[in-house]
Order: structure tokens, then C-alpha cells, then sequence
């Protein structure tokens, strides 16, 4: 019951304070209050600039004592987001959470994370090999090429 309770006052948190980050934009689904979306803006000044990310979080019942499970749904090439699956390679997601934590904190540390790659941990090899290598134009023409493919609007 805690974690209903802990995740009604984000929500009235996060509908008090929509334009103070407009940045992350987090949605709750209508039927189930475990089930959020959020969409989060690429940070400026790197490959994902300009676009549109969408996550799918599946919150534990034991929340805010347990991580909420976070993915990417938009395709993404970066080194700590698994291709296929969207899985992230996150410490706050895994040993390092806290209940401190909030799901819009959450979406910052994503965004931080988009903004600098960690490629020793890699989940998607073929983009933490380029960064490893010192290829950061092949990794960056790479995360752009799929951030115009995936995240951005179609312009008709």
C-alpha cells in the first residue's frame, strides 16, 4: 500500500510541476498506477539533440524500497542501452537505488546518462567498441543517424 501511496504523490507532483522540466514529460496510465511512460528530450550538444525518447516504466510493488524497471521503447544507440530490448545499464536502476529516488529524478539520471556514455559497461557492444577505440565520430554519426530514424518527428 506505501508504494500506491508514494506513487500518488508523484503523480500530484509531477501534474503540479509540468512545466518546471521541460525536458521529461512523465505519464501514468490510466487503468494502473504501476505503469508509467515517460518522454524525455536528448540532451543539447550530442547526438540525441532533437529528439524524442520514449521509456516504459513497470514499477515493483515494493516501491520506493525496489528500482522501477526502465526501458527505452524508442530505438537508441548508445553503449549502456541494450539495442533490441531497450534494457539500461544503470547503477541507480540496479545496486545503487535509493528510495530517495523518483521517477522524474530517474528520467534525469537517463538523460545525464545519454549526455555521457559510461563504454566500459557496455550493453550494446558495437557503440561501446567505437567509444573504446576512440571512434567518437562513428559513435556519434551512429546515436544521430538512429535519433533522426527513431526520434524525431516525421516531417510530412
Amino acid at each position: 500500500m506505501a508504494s500506491r501511496a508514494r506513487l500518488f504523490k508523484e503523480y500530484k507532483e509531477v501534474q503540479r510541476e509540468k512545466s518546471a522540466d521541460p525536458d521529461i514529460q512523465l505519464i501514468c496510465d490510466d487503468t494502473n498506477i504501476f505503469k508509467w511512460t515517460a518522454l524525455i528530450k536528448g540532451p543539447s550538444e550530442t547526438p540525441y539533440e532533437g529528439g524524442v525518447f520514449q521509456l516504459a516504466f513497470a514499477i515493483p510493488e515494493q516501491y520506493p524500497l525496489l528500482p522501477p524497471q526502465v526501458r527505452f521503447l524508442t530505438k537508441i544507440f548508445h553503449p549502456n542501452v541494450h539495442f533490441k530490448t531497450g534494457e539500461i545499464c544503470l547503477d541507480i536502476l540496479k545496486n545503487a537505488w535509493s528510495p530517495a529516488w523518483t521517477l522524474q529524478s530517474v528520467c534525469r539520471a537517463i538523460i545525464a546518462l545519454m549526455a555521457h556514455p559510461e563504454p566500459d559497461s557496455p550493453l550494446n557492444c558495437d557503440s561501446g567498441n567505437l567509444l573504446r577505440s576512440g571512434d567518437l565520430r562513428g559513435y556519434q554519426s551512429m546515436a544521430r543517424m538512429y535519433t533522426r530514424l527513431a526520434a524525431m518527428p516525421k516531417k510530412s
